[in-house]
C-alpha cells in the first residue's frame, strides 16, 4: 500500500465534505497563505490545491481549521491518549472503569514505534522542488510552517531519548547557500536546544530530521507538552491508533509515513533568519539562528505537502491549542500540586497571559485571606515548560471564585479586578526570559513578567459605564470603555520612557483624589482607544502584546516600598506601540482582491461568500 497517512485523511475529509480540491493554479506568494487565513476566519473546510505555481507537488492548507474537522481526524483514538494520561494520575481508576481499562490496553499496543526495512516510497529530490511559499509581504523567504523536527540527545542517543518538535524553518532566501542550507529557529525552553547543546560540548555536530506531512496525530505530536516518560513519538503512535514507524538513512530517523524528509545537521554556525509573519501577530525580525547543512531531501511518491500561515490570533494553530488544552489539562494538579487550571489566552498571543486557579490552604484560621500559597504555585507555574515564558500571570484561589473558569476571560478578569489589593497584590520578576517572538521587552528573548495574585472577597463594585467630568491633561483624550472597571485611555504616539514617565506623572496626579475613578481598576494606555476598546479580542492582543511589565507598568499614586511596587489604584498599563516593537502583520490588498477568483460563482469556494 502506497498511500501515506495523509493521504488517507484527506480521503476521510472528502467523504465527509469537509475538503474542497481546486485545480486552478495559485502563486505561492502570498496568495496561497492569504486564502488560507481568509477560508479559516470564515470557518470553511481544508483545501488541496493540485496547481500551485512553480511546484511539482499538492498542497493542503486548513487542515485543523475547526474544531470539528480537528476532532474528525483524530477523535478516534483520543480516549486511548486521555487513558494512559488518566493512568499516571490515578493508576487504581482503571479498577472502577472497564471501558478506560480497554483504551488504555488499546494505547498500549500502538505505544512502541516500529522499525521498518521497506524504503522503496521514497524518492531523492532537491530543496527547490519543495513548495515555495511565503506567508506575508516582509518575510524573508519561504518557509515550513507543519515541520516536525527530529533530534536525539547525543549523550544517550535513541528514539526514547529525543524530541519531536514544530520549530519553524526557512528554506531560502537572506544568505543561505541554494540546496545546500535551510534556518532552523527554534525558540527557549525546548528540547532540541539541549541536544544541541550537548553536541557540542562534545565537539560534535547535531544530527536533525526535518519530516513533513504523515498523519495529521504526527504534526500534533510536535507541539504537545507532555508528561515526562512520554515521548512525541510514542504519543504520535497512540493518536494515530498505528505505531510510529521509521527507518535509518545515512544514521539518521526517518519517519516512514512522512512525506517529505530533509536530513542534515547543525554545528556552531549562524546566519540571519527571518523576517516572519508570527502568531503574535507582528513579524518576528531578523537574528541569528542555526544554519541545518542539507545532506538529503526525500519525497514520498504521491507526496501532499500540509501548509498553514500563522498571524494574530485566531489562526487555525488556535485550533491546535485547544486540543492540547483538552488533552493536557487532567495533568495540570499532577505536575503542579495545588493548582486547578491554567489557561494561556490564545487572543492575547499564548505566552503574554495566562490565568490560573490556584488553592490558598496555608491558614485556614486567619479571618482575612490574604496571597500565600497561590504566591508559590505561581512560582512553580512560571518554572514549568513553555508556561515560562509568560509575561503575565494573574492567580486566584479556586475556593473564592468556585464558579469561574479560566476559559472564561472576561470573568476572570471581572472577578480578579474585583479582589486584587495593588498595594499588596502585584509582584514583578525583571530582566528574565520572555519569548523569542515577543518584542515588547528590551532585547531578543529579554523581558519582565509581573504576577497579579488575588485572593479574598471583593474589595470594589466595578463600573459598566464611561466615568463623567473626569479631568486629564490635554495629551490624553478618547476615554472608552473596555470592560466592567477597565478604561482604554488616547494619547500621543510613544517617544521615548524618560518621556513616558513625565507623561504617565501627569496622569497620576490628575487622576488622585477623583471620586469619578472610584469603581475601575485598570486604564490601558494606547494609541487607538476605540480600536481596543471595541472588543475582548482587541483589548487581549493590543494589551499584553504591546506592553513590558517592568517599564509599561504604572499606577495612581504608585509607591515602592523595601523594593516592592504599590499603588492606591487604578492600575496603568502602557500598551502604546513602542519604536523598538516590530511592525505589526497587515494584509497586502492587492493580494486579497487577486483571491478574490476563487469565490466567484461557479467556484469551489463561492458559497462562503
Amino acid at each position: 500500500m502506497n498511500n501515506s497517512p495523509l493521504e488517507s485523511a484527506l480521503a476521510l475529509l472528502q467523504e465527509k465534505k469537509e475538503l474542497v480540491v481546486i485545480e486552478e493554479e495559485i502563486d505561492p506568494y502570498l496568495e496561497l497563505a492569504a486564502l488560507q487565513r481568509l477560508v479559516f476566519k470564515l470557518e470553511g473546510p481544508a483545501i488541496l490545491f493540485k496547481n500551485v505555481k512553480k511546484s511539482r507537488y499538492p498542497v493542503v492548507v486548513n487542515l485543523f481549521g475547526t474544531k470539528r474537522r480537528a476532532l474528525l481526524l483524530l477523535e478516534p483514538y483520543l480516549e486511548d491518549v486521555q487513558a494512559i494520561i488518566a493512568g499516571r494520575i490515578s493508576p487504581q481508576s482503571f479498577l472502577l472503569s472497564p471501558q478506560r481499562l480497554y483504551h488504555l490496553l488499546r494505547g498500549a499496543m500502538h505505544i512502541w514505534p516500529l522499525p521498518q526495512w521497506r524504503k522503496g516510497f521514497f524518492v531523492e529530490v532537491k530543496l527547490s522542488d519543495l513548495p515555495q511559499i511565503q506567508s506575508w509581504p516582509q518575510d524573508g523567504g519561504p518557509f515550513i510552517t507543519l515541520p516536525q523536527v527530529y533530534s536525539e540527545d547525543p549523550a544517550r542517543p535513541g528514539i526514547f531519548h529525543s524530541n519531536l518538535g514544530m520549530y519553524r524553518v526557512q528554506l531560502a532566501g537572506n544568505a543561505y547557500l541554494p540546496q545546500e542550507e535551510v534556518g532552523l529557529h527554534y525558540q527557549l525552553h525546548r528540547g532540541i536546544g539541549i541536544h544541541h547543546t550537548h553536541a557540542l560540548m562534545r565537539g560534535e555536530r547535531l544530527k536533525v530530521s526535518i519530516f513533513v506531512g504523515g498523519h495529521p496525530a504526527h504534526m500534533l505530536a510536535a507541539v504537545m507538552p507532555l508528561p515526562e516518560g512520554l515521548s512525541e513519538l510514542m504519543f504520535a503512535g497512540v493518536l494515530a491508533g498505528r505505531n510510529f514507524r521509521y527507518f535509518y538513512e545515512m544514521g539518521q530517523l526517518v519517519s516512514a509515513d512522512a512525506d517529505f524528509v530533509i536530513l542534515g545537521d547543525v554545528g556552531h554556525e549562524t546566519k540571519p533568519e527571518g523576517p516572519f509573519g508570527d502568531h503574535l501577530g507582528y513579524y518576528s525580525l531578523m537574528h541569528d539562528f542555526p544554519v541545518m547543512k542539507v545532506k538529503k531531501v526525500l519525497a514520498r511518491k504521491g507526496a501532499i505537502w500540509p501548509f498553514t500561515s500563522v498571524g494574530r490570533p485566531p489562526q487555525e494553530d488556535t485550533v491546535l491549542g485547544e486540543l492540547i488544552h483538552e488533552i493536557t489539562s487532567p495533568m495540570v494538579s499532577v505536575v503542579l500540586p495545588g493548582v486547578h487550571a491554567v489557561h494561556a489566552v490564545d487572543r492575547s498571543g499564548v505566552h503574554p497571559l495566562l490565568l490560573a486557579l490556584g488553592s490558598e490552604r496555608y491558614t485556614p484560621y486567619q479571618k482575612e485571606r490574604s496571597p500565600q500559597e497561590i504566591l508559590t504555585q505561581a512560582m512553580a507555574i512560571l518554572g514549568f515548560n513553555q508556561m515560562s515564558l509568560a509575561k503575565y500571570l494573574m492567580i486566584m484561589p479556586k475556593e473564592d471564585v468556585p464558579m469561574v473558569s479560566v476559559y472564561d476571560t472576561q470573568t476572570y478578569l471581572f472577578e480578579l479586578l474585583s479582589r486584587i489589593d495593588w498595594q499588596r497584590d502585584l509582584h514583578f520578576i525583571t530582566r528574565t526570559t520572555i519569548d523569542t517572538l515577543d518584542y515588547s521587552g528590551e532585547g531578543l528573548h529579554l523581558g519582565s513578567k509581573l504576577i497579579l495574585a488575588a485572593a479574598g472577597s471583593r474589595r470594589r463594585e466595578l463600573k459598566s459605564s464611561v466615568p463623567q467630568k473626569v479631568r486629564l491633561p490635554a495629551i490624553f483624550s478618547g476615554l472608552h470603555l473596555a470592560l466592567p472597571g477597565v478604561l482604554c485611555l488616547g494619547a500621543r504616539p510613544f517617544g521615548s520612557y524618560p518621556e513616558a514617565e513625565k507623561e504617565l506623572r501627569l496622569l497620576d496626579k490628575a487622576l488622585q483624589n477623583q471620586k469619578s475613578m472610584e469603581g475601575f481598576g485598570l486604564i490601558v494606555l494606547c494609541d487607538d482607544p476605540c480600536f481596543t476598546a471595541r472588543n475582548l479580542d482587541n483589548f487581549l492582543w493590543v494589551t499584553f502584546t504591546r506592553s513590558n511589565p517592568s517599564h509599561d507598568i504604572w499606577g495612581v499614586g504608585g509607591y515602592i516600598k523595601h523594593k516592592h511596587f504599590s499603588c492606591h489604584g487604578p492600575l496603568i498599563i502602557d500598551a502604546r506601540k513602542k519604536p523598538h516593537h516590530a511592525p505589526t502583520l497587515e494584509e497586502d490588498p492587492q493580494v486579497l482582491k487577486r483571491i478574490e477568483r476563487f469565490f466567484a460563482k461557479g467556484k469551489p469556494l463561492h458559497h462562503l461568500r
